[in-house]
Protein backbone atom coordinates (compact mmCIF):
# COMPACT_ATOMS: atom_id res chain seq x y z
CA UNK A 1 0.00 0.00 0.00
CA UNK A 2 2.98 2.56 0.99
CA UNK A 3 4.35 1.22 -2.58
CA UNK A 4 1.49 2.21 -4.36
CA UNK A 5 0.83 5.57 -2.45
CA UNK A 6 4.58 6.52 -3.30
CA UNK A 7 4.43 5.50 -6.91
CA UNK A 8 1.26 7.54 -7.40
CA UNK A 9 2.98 10.83 -5.31
CA UNK A 10 6.17 10.24 -7.91
CA UNK A 11 3.71 10.09 -11.16
CA UNK A 12 1.82 13.26 -9.80
CA UNK A 13 4.92 14.93 -9.71
CA UNK A 14 6.40 14.28 -12.19
CA UNK A 15 5.22 17.01 -14.28
CA UNK A 16 6.52 19.42 -11.73
CA UNK A 17 9.95 17.85 -12.49
CA UNK A 18 9.27 18.34 -16.25
CA UNK A 19 8.77 22.24 -15.80
CA UNK A 20 12.01 22.74 -13.34
CA UNK A 21 13.86 20.76 -16.00
CA UNK A 22 12.74 22.82 -18.92
CA UNK A 23 13.07 26.21 -16.71
CA UNK A 24 16.55 25.35 -15.82
CA UNK A 25 17.49 24.49 -18.85
CA UNK A 26 16.19 27.72 -20.29
CA UNK A 27 17.23 29.75 -18.20
CA UNK A 28 20.87 28.27 -18.44
CA UNK A 29 20.66 29.11 -21.89
CA UNK A 30 19.88 32.49 -21.49
CA UNK A 31 22.53 32.74 -19.48
CA UNK A 32 24.71 31.49 -21.57
CA UNK A 33 23.67 33.97 -24.71
CA UNK A 34 23.55 36.62 -22.18
CA UNK A 35 26.96 36.55 -21.66
CA UNK A 36 28.02 35.72 -25.23
CA UNK A 37 26.30 38.61 -26.34
CA UNK A 38 28.42 40.68 -23.29
CA UNK A 39 31.44 39.24 -24.29
CA UNK A 40 31.09 40.23 -27.91
CA UNK A 41 30.13 43.58 -27.21
CA UNK A 42 33.35 44.15 -24.94
CA UNK A 43 35.30 43.25 -27.50
CA UNK A 44 33.76 45.68 -29.92
CA UNK A 45 34.30 48.36 -27.44
CA UNK A 46 37.99 47.66 -27.22
CA UNK A 47 38.83 47.22 -30.59
CA UNK A 48 36.80 50.60 -31.50
CA UNK A 49 38.66 52.24 -28.69
CA UNK A 50 42.22 50.94 -30.18
CA UNK A 51 40.75 52.16 -33.76
CA UNK A 52 40.00 55.46 -32.59
CA UNK A 53 43.77 56.16 -32.45
CA UNK A 54 44.05 55.48 -35.87
CA UNK A 55 41.53 58.27 -37.10
CA UNK A 56 43.22 61.13 -39.13
CA UNK A 57 39.96 63.21 -39.27
CA UNK A 58 36.28 63.27 -37.96
CA UNK A 59 35.20 61.87 -41.17
CA UNK A 60 37.30 58.67 -40.08
CA UNK A 61 36.26 59.09 -36.32
CA UNK A 62 32.04 59.22 -37.99
CA UNK A 63 32.34 55.94 -40.10
CA UNK A 64 34.62 54.48 -36.95
CA UNK A 65 31.49 55.13 -35.10
CA UNK A 66 28.89 54.00 -37.68
CA UNK A 67 30.49 50.63 -38.12
CA UNK A 68 30.47 50.01 -34.31
CA UNK A 69 26.99 50.96 -34.02
CA UNK A 70 25.88 48.71 -36.99
CA UNK A 71 28.28 45.83 -35.64
CA UNK A 72 26.90 46.56 -31.99
CA UNK A 73 22.69 46.31 -33.87
CA UNK A 74 23.77 42.72 -34.95
CA UNK A 75 25.16 41.51 -32.16
CA UNK A 76 21.95 42.44 -29.92
CA UNK A 77 19.68 41.24 -32.62
CA UNK A 78 21.03 38.51 -32.82
CA UNK A 79 21.31 38.11 -29.20
CA UNK A 80 17.65 39.04 -29.10
CA UNK A 81 16.64 36.32 -31.55
CA UNK A 82 18.37 33.21 -29.88
CA UNK A 83 16.91 34.37 -26.89
CA UNK A 84 13.35 34.38 -28.36
CA UNK A 85 13.73 30.73 -29.70
CA UNK A 86 15.22 29.75 -26.22
CA UNK A 87 11.73 31.29 -25.03
CA UNK A 88 9.13 29.65 -27.40
CA UNK A 89 11.12 26.72 -27.09
CA UNK A 90 10.72 26.41 -23.47
CA UNK A 91 7.05 27.09 -23.71
CA UNK A 92 6.12 24.45 -26.37
CA UNK A 93 7.82 21.95 -24.03
CA UNK A 94 5.57 23.78 -21.62
CA UNK A 95 2.42 23.41 -23.46
CA UNK A 96 2.98 19.44 -24.39
CA UNK A 97 3.37 19.03 -20.63
CA UNK A 98 0.37 20.54 -19.89
CA UNK A 99 -1.50 18.93 -22.41
CA UNK A 100 -0.53 15.41 -21.32
CA UNK A 101 -1.14 16.38 -18.06
CA UNK A 102 -5.10 17.23 -19.10
CA UNK A 103 -5.25 14.34 -20.85
CA UNK A 104 -4.37 12.16 -18.39
CA UNK A 105 -7.49 14.02 -16.70
CA UNK A 106 -10.19 13.07 -19.54
CA UNK A 107 -9.34 9.35 -19.19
Amino acid sequence: MFQDMNKKISDSIEPFRELVNIQTKMLEELTRQQMACTKSCIEATIQQTQEMQRCQSPTDLVDLQKSYARDLETTIKSASDQNLKALQDARMEIEEIAHSAFDAFNK
